[in-house]
């Protein structure tokens, strides 16, 4: 049974990081972390497949204008590739549409095998995705049965380690930039070992920036979600730690107030964007500095409009490390 808090008289605005169960989509993952939080404005960042568990961070409020950003972090996964047959979906779900018998291999082999896949290469995303082709989406093409040809994309597969080795069954560690699909990776190395496969299982250990922060399950939400509003807002992480990589720039309250009113304002620094802090280092938005040393607005937070304090609503007292 789903608990709902009623709405903190404080907005809540930062990340939470949903461990992901199975079997549910990342939509509806999202939608019962939205209603326990009062049903602030929300968005999560990758979507996972209903058959994926693990890290699904979850933007609530004003941390949706920087969920863009996040998207584009790399990204862990653990995952279990069946071998000897390659589904229509790539993974369990979908109905066995080829199968091949599977060589017999030393673990040195296919350690080696699988070296070959890392490095920078171009992937193309499975039927069975969420990209658009032609205004509509390829799952939606997928299902009636039709396949299209899909432009290839750029993917870095940064490590592929092998965890665990079976006649039929490799357990693999992942470390992807943005835009890899798992299923095709895992088709792709069946293919190296000289058959075919699909995904068994597949958890997502961690996105960046988030690496060492602790997920929460659903159950676990719900349960404190039974302590008041106060409990569960503990939980969420302050944007400052979402921004952790993200190169800063200090502002004195004149600039700040020029920034918030779409002037463009002189500052130091390499070019490129930036998470701009105003006064008493309270954390404004993201902005864009120019090769010419003038700095624009790109996304700002509802409070870097307010010239008098320019000051989050709820975190006020947090450390911009995130601590």
């Amino acid at each position: 049974m789903e608990t709902a808090t009623k709405p903190d008289t404080q907005p809540v605005h930062g990340i939470v990081l949903l461990d992901k169960p199975l079997g549910l989509s990342s939509n509806a993952a999202l939608q019962r972390v939205r209603r326990l939080y009062g049903r602030p404005t929300a968005g999560h960042t990758g979507s996972l497949d209903p058959l994926a568990t693990g890290m699904l961070p979850i933007c609530l409020g004003e941390a949706t204008k920087i969920a863009g950003l996040l998207l584009g972090g790399r990204k862990a996964y653990e995952t279990q590739i069946a071998l000897g047959r390659r589904t229509s979906t790539g993974d369990a779900e979908g109905e066995v549409v080829e199968e091949a018998p599977v060589p017999a291999l030393t673990r040195v082999e296919v350690e080696a095998r699988l070296a070959r896949l890392v490095g920078p290469q171009l992937q193309t995303p499975p039927m069975f995705s969420a990209v658009h082709v032609g205004g509509k989406r390829l799952y939606e093409l997928a299902r009636l049965g039709m396949e299209v040809d899909r432009p290839a994309r750029q993917i870095e597969i940064l490590a592929l380690d092998l965890r665990q080795f079976a006649t039929d069954r490799l357990t693999l560690s992942v470390v992807c930039t943005t835009g890899t699909y798992i299923r095709t990776l895992a088709e792709d190395v069946a293919k190296a070992l000289g058959t075919v496969g699909h995904v068994a299982r597949l958890h997502r250990l961690w996105v960046e920036p988030f690496r060492t922060a602790p997920m929460h399950t659903l159950e676990a939400l719900e349960r404190i979600a039974a302590s008041g509003a106060g409990a569960l807002a503990q939980l969420v992480l302050p944007l400052e730690q979402a921004l952790a990589g993200t190169p800063d720039i200090h502002l004195d309250a004149e600039a700040a107030r020029r920034l918030a009113q779409g002037q463009r304002v002189p500052a130091e620094g390499d070019p490129g964007l930036k998470a701009v802090y105003g006064p008493m280092r309270h954390l404004l938005g993201l902005a864009e500095l120019s090769a010419d040393g003038s700095l624009n607005a790109r996304r700002l937070f509802t409070w870097a409009i307010d010239s008098k304090a320019c000051v989050q609503p709820n975190a006020v007292e947090r450390d911009p490390s995130g601590r």
